[in-house]
């Protein structure tokens, strides 16, 4: 089955571009931010780890302690390191398991790390989705209500778009035009590529 990865900075539009790809498509997305969560709630392996790196505030009684976890993995790039290291080869067997397990032509992976991870080499196409830098501000301002000096700070952190372009088999604009036709024009390209 083919493997369609889709990446982009915080803002940039990718999720948007995914639900679009799939509306017209039918493939399945993988979600890798929501799986890793789900993996970091319920994996007892990677449970032990992260209280071990972060002490027993990783988690409350409702579960994952995002803001303590991101306070200190932040703010860390050692940390951050340790963390990712914990979680992203779970997500990758993950991944692995899902894809075996669905129908269809090809799936869609939705993964923001995409290149910084080891999900690199797990797909046949990478699209890059990207959006002017106000732009992107702004939608994280609206969908997350954090200042926009907040969102300028994460995206600083992430890797540049522009790298990010040079890594990419397709580049998708998503800067406000219809997404509709784009979804399609790329679908009737993965639908070709040979596997």
């Amino acid at each position: 089955m083919k493997r369609v990865a889709i990446t982009g900075g915080i803002g940039s539009g990718k999720s948007t571009f995914c639900r679009a790809l799939a509306a017209v498509s039918g493939a399945p997305i993988y979600d890798s931010d929501q799986r890793a969560k789900q993996i970091m709630n319920h994996d007892e392996v990677v449970r032990e780890r992260l209280v071990g790196l972060f002490g027993p505030e990783a988690y409350t009684p409702e579960g994952l302690n995002r803001p303590h976890i991101a306070s200190l993995a932040f703010g860390d790039p050692a940390v951050l390191e340790r963390l990712n290291a914990i979680v992203h080869p779970r997500v990758v067997a993950d991944f692995e398991e899902w894809t075996e397990s669905q129908q269809g032509d090809y799936v869609i992976l939705e993964s923001a790390l995409l290149f910084t991870s080891p999900l690199v080499g797990h797909y046949d196409l990478a699209v890059v989705v990207d959006a002017p830098l106000e732009m992107r501000i702004q939608r994280c301002v609206r969908r997350d209500g954090l200042a926009p000096e907040q969102v300028a700070e994460r995206i600083a952190r992430q890797m540049p778009a522009s790298e990010m372009r040079l890594r990419a088999d397709v580049v998708v604009e998503a800067d406000g035009r219809d997404l509709g036709p784009i979804a399609e024009q790329l679908d009737r390209r993965i639908r070709a590529i040979k596997k």
